[in-house]
């Protein structure tokens, strides 16, 4: 059974960096997708960035490429969202999602995935 806990999540100022992790638990061997999205109230989920088992596929939403970037632990078991440069509309809860499909475009969209965190909090202040 796939777990996924995210953390890392917090109060920053606008400009600063933070770093978001997602463990994993009971993930699938071989092909997977991992990915974060955000969300805030009354707004749909949107996509943050997705990547691929192996590390060799990544996927940016437009509004955070050149500012986050995704990655994996050496282990594959914890995911991690870098961001720099943190800007107040980045302000949302973080929700870490795996997908036991092959990659593909699609990892862009919620649907796709079949489990999600309970998701973390990032406040970015003016």
């Amino acid at each position: 059974q796939v777990h996924l806990v995210e953390s890392g999540g917090g109060l920053v100022q606008a400009g600063d960096s933070l770093t978001l992790s997602c463990l994993a638990s009971g993930i699938p061997k071989n092909t997977y997708a991992m990915a974060w999205f955000r969300q805030t109230p009354g707004s749909d989920r949107e996509f943050v960035a997705a990547i691929s088992r192996g590390g060799d596929y990544q996927r940016y939403g437009d509004s955070v490429q050149g500012r986050f970037s995704i990655f994996k632990d050496s282990a594959e078991k914890t995911v991690f969202l870098q961001m720099s440069n943190l800007k107040p509309e980045d302000t949302a809860v973080y929700y870490c999602a795996l997908t036991d499909s092959a990659w593909t475009d699609s990892v862009t969209r919620p649907r796709v995935y079949d489990y999600w965190g309970q998701g973390t909090r990032v406040t970015v202040s003016t």
